[in-house]
């Protein structure tokens, strides 16, 4: 078997791959292009793809009859890549679930307390040489402990973004979900994300990227927001409208927000980083040695199953 694994990986995840596979480990850390994607289906048997493999369904047309039957992404998110046009081709796709959940539910909680007390602010004036000492009215932030989350999103990272607030931080929980979810703590149910961002004073979104949910959060949402709540994304970036978002912020109209993704990532707006009210931080979600390893094991062994004629451990549909 030929497999392509599409950015450097933890060295334990190409060695358990290299134990039954013949592995090209391509070296840049850039996405593919379309020639190197055309070129990838036409020549492995196998691929390990991530975030930015833009496998399209004109990139899959270029290539009828692909020598490629698996796409096992590496990453839970698979919105760029068009499973349905992969499904048409016999192409398979799988993704890393559960491999993330914790530590991207770490970055939510990272971003909702850096927004809330202004920590990146504040560590810009240190480094700029700027903090005068401390005074007993410097840097008011909001006091984040007996507050109301909200979650756009309820499913695995929602839960676990949830489960750390309630239960660490004493927040009341509502969310905004297709389904009712059976939770060990009181949560409350909105049927939209506007009417849920009424009510909270920390809104995140939790949801996967796709053309279902692009632009979800938008100016409705942030207007429904309260002037003091802090809006936090760990999903997709394309999950907002980055300029209403920008709007909101520049107005005033709310307290705050933490961004670890981005609509054109990773291009990162002027006005954006122009804002002291955003945290702005480089798609940290999973970056941990042992997160990345588990997730590419993960990703490894979706091809191992499909090597041995197995049932795949993690296959998405469209």
């Amino acid at each position: 078997m030929k497999l392509l694994i599409a950015r450097p990986l933890p060295h334990a995840v190409v060695s358990a791959a290299e134990a039954f596979a013949e592995v090209t480990t391509r070296a840049e850390t850039a996405p593919l292009d379309d020639a190197e994607l055309r070129a990838s289906l036409a020549e492995y048997d196998a691929i390990i793809p991530t975030l930015g493999d833009l496998y399209r369904a004109e990139i899959f047309s270029a290539v009828p009859e692909p020598r490629c039957k698996l796409l096992a992404n590496f990453g839970v998110g698979y919105n760029h890549i068009d499973v349905a046009a992969a499904a048409a081709h016999g192409i398979a796709v799988t993704n890393t679930p559960g491999a993330v959940t914790d530590a991207t539910a770490d970055i939510a909680l990272t971003l909702i307390l850096m927004s809330a007390r202004r920590a990146a602010e504040g560590e810009r004036l240190v480094r700029a040489g700027a903090w005068e000492g401390w005074h007993p009215t410097q840097m008011l932030g909001l006091h984040v402990t007996g507050k109301r989350l909200g979650v756009v999103g309820m499913g695995r990272i929602g839960q676990a973004i949830a489960h750390r607030c309630h239960f660490g931080f004493g927040m009341s929980v509502s969310y905004a979900s297709r389904s009712e979810k059976t939770l060990p703590y009181p949560a409350t149910r909105y049927a939209t994300a506007e009417a849920l961002a009424a009510n909270v004073d920390i809104l995140v979104a939790a949801v996967p990227g796709g053309a279902d949910t692009h632009h979800l959060i938008d100016k409705p949402v942030f207007d429904a927001m309260p002037a003091h709540a802090h809006f936090i994304n760990i999903s997709r970036g394309d999950v907002v409208d980055e300029n209403a978002l920008i709007d909101a912020l520049e107005a005033r109209a709310i307290g705050g927000a933490g961004l670890d993704v981005y609509e054109f990532e990773p291009a990162v707006p002027a006005r954006l980083r122009a804002l002291e009210t955003v945290t702005l931080l480089p798609h940290l979600g999973t970056a941990a040695l042992e997160v990345r390893t588990a997730m590419g094991l993960l990703a490894v062994e979706n091809v191992r199953a499909f090597a041995s004629g197995d049932a795949l451990p993690s296959p998405v549909t469209a």
